[in-house]
């Protein structure tokens, strides 16, 4: 069965801090000799240098396109249909679809956490075994194979090559090259993408026993790597070698606290060697999401046995800090703040109803959906400045004031006739919300003004669970971030999660540093307004508010 082409699963939630991949964009723009480009590639000097570097003959080194091309030859060279590959799992992921494209099976030993299972390795040898695949650092969970148990393989399965991926082994606490290249049938890749900063570059390197590298060199076209990307690397491997260990330095130090941090916060974690922490825990899957509604994306590792999240280890200090604050607001929380209309309270009959209700007064008919079409595209939570809008388009400009005072006829009645407002009706019950008010403290941000919003309150009898309540007499209304960074500054936390049912609430709650959660609103496209609540930051849509209860810590 066909592993299926590969692809980065992406959080909708629009992001800039990219802590899915595991490169390290440390050295800015590499530095490429454009006399290189000018000729066919050489890849001798890299050759000898990394010989040189691992202290054995050339014969015994191949430099590729990545590690991932190295992998691949070498699958290709040692697997055919009718032999099998063993893998670890979870591992890295082109592993498996490398042995499918070569035709043989694989065979998966599971190794979420702990010593590399050699035993349950060598369980799995069979006369068809022909390349066992250990990744030391593991990826995603960062674990390490010793030499011993790399050993051990070895001798459990003589008819088998051990291929050993040492792509993050920089980070890790030792570098077993030395050794591993002592034993017989064990291939040993590397990379530049890595802690040497050069991933756009496509630079790596297999090394083993001369057969072995001389069948895969027999078996390479002449030219894999590009001439500038092998001076590149050959520069950074003669220049930067001190500048790779304060890196890698760093990197342990982030990687440490980042590892304390979820520590702190109760979250279960793979002890890692890579430039990565692994989340395996049950919350993995809102910690993504959390994450990507504050705008930091992460790996979303859906394995077959439980789904895990990979974290890279950020460099810079900022991004350390943001990355701090960011999972302490997600699973941390210090409020919850709430939109009201279509949150807690249906308006589909009151200011909606007023908004088609207004047009009508002008002639002008508002088609089914077209309120809900223009709140999804932003710039919409004022109802009345949205109702002008509608008219205007419709080729019937009318001054705002007048088309206020319409709605507000509508809305709030008047001379004997209910306004449309009685027409309104909870979307949340007390016993919620004094079940969330139990845990957090709770504050509305509306854009509705301030008489409207407590008189329902304290009609449905709901006012005294709120702290506090924010309302556009307060100031700019969302998507500007002041009514959020108002309810904070009442409230006195820094820290918290905004439930709301456009992409103005998603994006004002963004901008405060307020995780945005979404809502459908009654009568909203749940598709369409799901869609844009989340391409507008929203980390989550919720189904109803009781899924706060579960979300909670």
């Amino acid at each position: 069965m066909s592993a299926g082409p590969y692809a980065v699963p992406r959080h909708p939630a629009p992001t800039d801090l990219d802590l899915a991949g595991t490169e390290l964009d440390w050295r800015g723009t590499a530095s490429l000799q454009a006399a290189e480009a000018g000729r066919y590639p050489d890849r001798g000097l890299l050759t000898r240098a990394l010989a040189r570097r691992l202290d054995v003959d050339p014969s015994r080194v191949l430099s590729t396109a990545g590690s991932d091309d190295a992998l691949e030859r070498s699958f290709r060279l040692l697997l055919a249909p009718g032999t099998e590959a063993l893998l670890a799992t979870p591992t890295f992921e082109m592993l498996p679809r490398f042995a499918q494209w070569a035709g043989a099976s694989v065979v998966e030993v599971p190794w979420p956490s702990g010593h590399f299972p050699v035993e349950a390795f060598l369980a799995q040898v069979t006369p068809r075994t022909r390349v066992i695949a250990v990744v030391s650092p593991n990826n995603p969970t960062g674990l390490v194979a010793s030499t011993d148990a790399v050993a051990a393989l070895v001798a459990g399965a003589p008819e088998a090559t051990v291929i050993v991926d040492l792509a993050y082994v920089e980070f890790a606490d030792r570098d077993p090259t030395p050794e591993l290249l002592s034993l017989p049938r064990v291939l040993v890749t590397r990379t530049f993408s890595k802690a040497w900063g050069l991933p756009g570059l496509r630079v790596g390197y297999v090394a083993g026993p001369a057969e072995l590298v001389g069948r895969l060199r027999d078996t390479t076209p002449p030219y894999p790597v590009a001439g500038p990307s092998l001076a590149a690397a050959l520069d950074a491997l003669t220049n930067d070698s001190e500048r790779v260990v304060r890196v890698v330095r760093d990197v342990r130090a982030s990687r440490a606290a980042l590892t304390a941090t979820l520590t702190t916060l109760g979250v279960a974690t793979v002890p890692s060697q890579g430039n990565f922490v692994c989340v395996d825990d049950g919350r993995a899957e809102w910690l993504r999401d959390g994450l990507a509604g504050l705008g930091i994306a992460t790996r979303w590792c859906a394995g077959a046995d439980r789904p895990r999240l990979r974290i890279t280890v950020p460099l810079e200090a900022a991004q350390q800090t943001r990355l701090d604050a960011a999972l302490r607001t997600v699973l941390r929380p210090e409020a919850l703040l709430f939109d009201m209309d279509g949150v807690l309270v249906d308006v589909s009959a009151s200011y909606r109803a007023a908004i088609v209700g207004t047009a009508a007064r002008y002639g002008v008919a508002v088609p089914s959906g077209a309120v809900q079409e223009v709140k999804r595209r932003g710039n919409a939570n004022d109802d009345w400045v949205l109702t002008a809008r509608l008219l205007a388009d419709a080729g019937h400009p009318v001054a705002l004031a007048e088309v206020t005072a319409v709605f507000e006829s509508l809305y709030q009645g008047g001379d004997g006739t209910p306004g449309l407002r009685e027409r309104e009706r909870p979307l949340v019950t007390r016993a919620l919300l004094e079940r969330l008010a139990a845990r957090l403290p709770l504050g509305v941000v509306t854009g509705r003004p301030r008489a409207d919003a407590h008189r329902f309150l304290e009609r449905e009898g709901i006012a005294d669970l709120f702290r506090v309540v924010v309302t556009r007499d307060d100031g700019p209304p969302k998507p500007d971030p002041f009514p959020v960074c108002e309810a904070l500054g009442c409230l006195g936390v820094a820290r918290a999660w905004m439930v709301g049912d456009t992409p103005d609430d998603a994006r004002a709650a963004r901008t405060a540093s307020v995780l945005p959660l979404g809502i459908i609103a009654p009568g909203d496209d749940p598709v369409a307004t799901g869609a844009a609540l989340l391409a507008a930051g929203a980390g989550r849509n919720l189904a109803s508010l009781d899924d706060l209860l579960e979300l909670l810590p």
